[in-house]
C-alpha cells in the first residue's frame, strides 16, 4: 500500500494499494466501497487508471483530426492518437477541443509538464492542458443487463421519432422509447438481445447526413458517482457547451440520466479568460445514471 503525504507528514486523504491479481481488486472493490471506515465517514474505492490521455483546449474549431495530430507530434513526443468531436451545431467543425493520447503515462506527463499554459501555443492560439478526467468504472455483471443504447454524434436536426424508426428496422417493436438531448440520445430497448443487435447493426452509419456511434450505456450507483467526482479535482463541476458533452439532464419521472462526455474537460480552465467554459446548470437526482461508456480501455486496478 501506498499512502499520499503532504509535506507536513499528513496524509492527503487517499492510498494505492496494489493487489496480486484484477480480481482480488474487484473483489476489494465491491467489498469496500461505501464501507463506513467511521460515523459519517465512507470510503471510496475504484479502480486505478494509469492515465496517458490529456486534454488539450483552445485549439481553433477549423482544424481537423489530421491537423492536430501532426501539431500535436511537433510539439510533443509519444503521440499515439487523437480524439476530437465535431460540433453539435456544424459537423464540420471541432468542439475547440482534443483528447490527446500518448504511448505511456510518463510521456504524457513530460507532454502536459511541456505543454502547460503560457509556455507553447497552437496556430497562434493560447491553449488549455491537463489530464483528462476517466470515467467511473461499472462492473461486469451491471453491464451484462444493459439494454439502453447511447447514441452520439445526432444532427440537431435529428428527431427522436427518425431515431426511434431507424433502431426499430433492425426489429420492428424493439424501441420501447428515445431521449435525446442535443446531439445524442439515449435508446431503451424491451431485452438485451435487440440492443446489442441494433448497436452492431448501426454503430457507424450515416443517420440523417451524419455518422454516429453506438455504444451500451453504463449504469452508475449515484452515490458512488458524486462521491467519485468530489474526491478527483474538479470532476464534480463538470461543463457544458461546446467543451464537453453537457450534464444533468432529467428527464424521466423514475431515472436520472446524464448525457456524458467519453472524457471530462477539466474545471480548472474556467479560469483561462481566452477559454469559455460555461458551469453547469444541471440536477443530479437520487436514482440511477446512465452514463455513456468510455473510448479508453481499462487498465491495471490497484
Amino acid at each position: 500500500m501506498r499512502m499520499m503525504m503532504d509535506f507536513n507528514g499528513n496524509n492527503r486523504g487517499y492510498a494505492f494499494v496494489t493487489f496480486s491479481n484484477r480480481q482480488e481488486a474487484k473483489d476489494a472493490i465491491k467489498q469496500l466501497n461505501n464501507y463506513e471506515i467511521r460515523n459519517g465517514r465512507l470510503l471510496g474505492v475504484c479502480a486505478s487508471v494509469d492515465n496517458c490521455r490529456l486534454f488539450v483546449g483552445g485549439i481553433p474549431k477549423t482544424k481537423k483530426r489530421e491537423e492536430i495530430l501532426a501539431e500535436m507530434k511537433k510539439v510533443t513526443e509519444g503521440v499515439v492518437d487523437v480524439i476530437v468531436y465535431p460540433s453539435a451545431a456544424d459537423k464540420t467543425r471541432n468542439r475547440g477541443f482534443a483528447f490527446v493520447e500518448y504511448e505511456s503515462h510518463r510521456t504524457a506527463a513530460m507532454a502536459r509538464r511541456k505543454l502547460l499554459p503560457g509556455r507553447i501555443q497552437l496556430w497562434g492560439h493560447p491553449i488549455a492542458v491537463d489530464w483528462a478526467e476517466p470515467e467511473v468504472e461499472v462492473d461486469e455483471d451491471t453491464m451484462s443487463s444493459v439494454k439502453i443504447l447511447y447514441v452520439r454524434n445526432l444532427m440537431l436536426s435529428t428527431s427522436e421519432e427518425m431515431i426511434e424508426k431507424e433502431f426499430n428496422n433492425i426489429k420492428p417493436g424493439a424501441v420501447e422509447r428515445v431521449k435525446k438531448i442535443r446531439d445524442y440520445a439515449f435508446v431503451h430497448f424491451s431485452n438485451r438481445e435487440d440492443a446489442v443487435e441494433a448497436m452492431k447493426a448501426l454503430n457507424g452509419k450515416m443517420l440523417d447526413g451524419s455518422p454516429i456511434e453506438v455504444t451500451l450505456a453504463k449504469p452508475v450507483d449515484k452515490d458512488s458517482y458524486v462521491r467519485y467526482t468530489r474526491g478527483t479535482g474538479g470532476r464534480g463541476s463538470m461543463l457544458q457547451g461546446e467543451y464537453t458533452y453537457s450534464l444533468g439532464h432529467v428527464y424521466d419521472p423514475t431515472t436520472t440520466y446524464l448525457g456524458a462526455p467519453v472524457f471530462y474537460a477539466p474545471q480548472a480552465y474556467t479560469a483561462i479568460p481566452s477559454l469559455h467554459f460555461p458551469a453547469t446548470k444541471g440536477h443530479l437526482g437520487n436514482r440511477a445514471i446512465i452514463r455513456a461508456p468510455s473510448v479508453r480501455g481499462n487498465k491495471t486496478s490497484k
